[in-house]
Formats: structure tokens, C-alpha cells, sequence
């Protein structure tokens, strides 16, 4: 699965996420937030090298996935991995800000 450029109508639960098998590049943030288009590019590029599930998550208020991973800040692309956070960068605008999310992949995958 390849880049997605919306965001899910109904996110999956927290219990459902940790369930999950395999690599999953989950994202929060919100469509309005500058901080989260300013984002996409770098997201994008991780996902062109690694083909996983990418799943983004409107955040805010009253929304309850977003508080059980303590996203503060948007956006938060989280790096699941069977279900299990392996990392996590907040805001990144460069490559080199998510290049630590692709190396955890490629280890993993090595």
C-alpha cells in the first residue's frame, strides 16, 4: 500500500492497531493544519521506500486513538511494527527527519 492522502472516516481502535501484523506508518494530525501539509513530502518519500500501510488520523479533541499514543503535537507519524510503537517523529519537514524511521525498517527487514 502506497501513500494515502486522506484521512480515515473511522479510525480502527487502539486494540485493533496492536493486533496488527507487519510494518504501518500511522499518522496524526488534522486536514487544516499547516504543520501536517508542510509533512506530506517527507511522508511520501518514506513510503516510496518502503511499502507499508499508511494510515492517517484526524486529531483533536474528543478524539480518544489520539491520546492513547500521547500525540501532542501535529503532525506525529508513528512507525508500528506487529502492532508495537518502534518510533516516532514529530513535525518532520526534511528527509533526514524521518531517516531514522527507515532505518528501524531496514534493520528489521535486514
Amino acid at each position: 500500500m502506497a501513500y494515502t492522502p486522506d484521512y480515515v472516516d473511522t479510525p480502527p481502535s487502539r486494540a485493533e492497531l496492536d493486533a496488527g501484523s507487519g510494518w504501518q506508518l500511522l499518522e496524526f494530525g488534522a486536514p487544516w493544519c499547516p504543520h501536517c501539509s508542510a509533512a506530506q513530502p517527507v511522508v511520501q518519500a518514506l513510503l516510496q521506500q518502503h511499502d507499508m500501510p499508511h494510515l492517517k488520523v484526524e486529531d483533536g479533541k474528543g478524539r480518544l486513538l489520539g491520546r492513547a499514543y500521547q500525540v501532542k503535537l501535529w503532525p506525529t507519524v508513528i512507525l508500528l511494527h506487529n502492532g508495537e510503537e518502534q518510533g516516532r517523529v514529530v513535525r518532520p519537514l526534511r528527509v533526514e527527519d524521518i531517516e531514522a524511521l527507515a532505518a528501524l525498517v531496514r534493520r528489521q527487514d535486514a
